[in-house]
């Protein structure tokens, strides 16, 4: 998850913002000015839902700009800077998530954890298996399991379907959950995203039923929600 800024955040220095049409794709407009990038790109976007929902955004701040407040232009922006010059190196990043796949790793105790592990994950490791034709190598505790070497090549020719705009938030869910195979699932239907997040963080829900809940992990994890649902909104726009 991205860190608060430390610098004071930057006033809203517009009025109105819409969405116009270009040659090249659909453009966020501020007080008649075309929004970039932070490296200074057009933002321009394949899709008008796309773009609605990230001039939703800009229009929801109010004196001062939160980027927080943005997750879905965090992700666009993201595409156009750091996943179009080079695609192949955000899958290769993505598909390396599986040397330490989340849903690999199953708690040695206590047996009520890792029975709910293994009713939640499993099913999602069996369907991963069968799109991606390897299978996966499962363990209890922390120490390394080795994963097959075809999972990595088979990881990134499922990945490498998806656009720019698709990758930069598979990536992203991909971080938040420390898993190849979620952001996939959620992709392809296999699982909605709320389930995906839960699945995702299924131990620390058990240790908030347990003990009790600690205000400022609740707010880590709430945020990890926005961005992860926000992510999964940018999929379903992009089509």
């Amino acid at each position: 998850m991205r860190d608060r800024w430390e610098r004071p955040l930057p006033r809203r220095f517009y009025k109105r913002v819409t969405v116009e049409e270009t040659a090249d794709g659909f453009a966020v407009s501020l007080d008649g000015k075309l929004a970039k990038t932070p490296l200074k790109h057009p933002l321009l976007l394949p899709t008008r839902p796309l773009a609605e929902a990230v001039a939703a955004e800009w229009a929801a701040q109010e004196e001062k700009i939160d980027p927080f407040a943005m997750p879905i232009m965090g992700y666009c922006n993201a595409a156009i800077d750091r996943v179009r010059p080079d695609p192949r190196a955000v899958i290769t990043l993505i598909a390396e998530t599986a040397n330490h796949e989340l849903l690999c790793y199953r708690a040695e105790g206590p047996e009520e954890l890792a029975r709910k592990q293994n009713a939640a994950w499993n099913p999602l490791l069996d369907w991963a298996a069968e799109r991606l034709k390897v299978a996966f190598n499962v363990t209890s505790g922390i120490m390394p399991v080795a994963q097959a070497p075809a999972l990595r090549p088979a990881l990134m020719l499922a990945y490498g379907r998806f656009s720019d705009f698709a990758l930069a938030a598979l990536a992203g869910m991909a971080q938040l959950t420390g898993s190849a195979v979620l952001p996939l699932a959620v992709a392809e239907g296999r699982i909605a995203p709320e389930d995906a997040f839960a699945a995702a963080h299924l131990e620390e829900r058990w240790n908030i039923d347990r003990w009790g809940e600690d205000a400022e992990a609740a707010a880590r994890l709430d945020q990890r929600r926005t961005e992860f649902l926000a992510a999964a909104r940018l999929l379903a726009l992009v089509g």
